[in-house]
């Protein structure tokens, strides 16, 4: 799965440091989600991450071909 968390956050004009304080999530697994380090994030992270920037998992997450 990629992640589409740079691309929405460029448009919202919003950094990490917003989704970080907005949801809770560590600022670390905000970081891994931008860079796409990371290949199985917790559910309940993007969950709280969508809601916050007011999109849906599916918008947040495009499968790979």
């Amino acid at each position: 799965m990629k992640n589409n968390l740079r691309i929405i956050l460029a448009k919202k004009r919003k950094k990490v440091s917003d989704v970080h304080e907005a949801t809770g999530v560590s600022k670390t697994t905000l970081t891994a989600l931008y860079y796409e380090r990371t290949k199985n994030p917790e559910t309940e992270t993007l969950l709280k991450v969508a809601k916050y920037l007011g999109v849906t998992l599916d918008e947040l997450l495009t499968p790979e071909e």
